[in-house]
């Protein structure tokens, strides 16, 4: 284990009538303990699990590869604020990580073709093949593959997105390998059964506050999937 406990310092918020800093949860819960090589974090949408996930490696110094920033329509200029009102206790110092997201995964995987048109070798590290070849989810399970052999600590953001149900087994032993190692920790936000079923990880409800412990077969997935797969006539009528 790398990291202990984030703890969240809501009476240093800066408002409390602007996303991220109004929602319940942010301001009834006062730490996560992390006691588990894998840390789930389930919840329905829009309840902050991915904006808790960038805060983390922001506040850990673990580098984002963002795209180009574009006009919207409204800003909102709290939104990326929240890892300057966390705190992060390590175990035994800070360790190297990386945050991985499907939808921002593209501009590591194009940052990486140029390199290797410099220096071909760069490709070793991933099987020889560049990302950009490969279907979303081979270039993902390669990524993976071969970075969690690392010490580190590793943030993903709703990785089964680009995954097939095989894949998303795939990616579940391969979590529970590199966690057993003892080298690696995860902190992942999914809406994955398959990967909330990972034995050994502790998940966390964004569905109620404060953010607390939850059983597998608690969690709003686990029952969905389950009624669904019992009576799917019941929900297509």
């Amino acid at each position: 284990m790398h990291l202990k406990r984030i703890h969240l310092l809501s009476d240093r918020y800066p408002t409390g009538d602007h996303y991220p800093f109004n929602l319940p949860i942010f301001r009834k819960t006062a730490s996560i303990d992390l006691t588990s090589p894998v840390t789930m974090f389930v919840g329905e949408n829009g309840t902050g699990k991915s904006t808790l996930l960038r805060a983390i490696a922001m506040k850990c110094k673990i580098h984002i590869w963002e795209g180009m920033e574009r006009t919207r329509f409204h800003h909102n200029p709290y939104e990326r604020e929240m890892y300057r009102y966390i705190d992060a206790e390590w175990a035994s110092g800070p360790v190297p990580g990386s945050f991985f997201a499907s939808e921002i995964f593209r501009n590591f995987a194009v940052n990486l073709d140029e390199w290797a048109s410099m220096s071909p070798a760069n490709l070793d590290y991933f099987g020889g093949k560049s990302l950009m070849e490969q279907s979303h989810g081979q270039c993902h399970m390669s990524f993976f593959k071969s970075r969690f052999k690392i010490t580190g600590l590793y943030l993903l953001d709703e990785p089964e997105n680009a995954l097939s149900p095989g894949r998303q087994i795939e990616l579940l032993r391969l979590l529970g390998e590199m966690g057993a190692d003892g080298h690696a920790q995860f902190i992942i936000a999914t809406h994955s059964p398959i990967l909330l079923a990972l034995p050994g990880a502790v998940l966390f409800s964004f569905d109620a506050a404060p953010i607390g412990r939850v059983r597998y077969e608690d969690t709003e997935h686990y029952r969905i999937y389950r009624e669904f797969m019992a009576d799917r006539k019941k929900y297509l009528l």
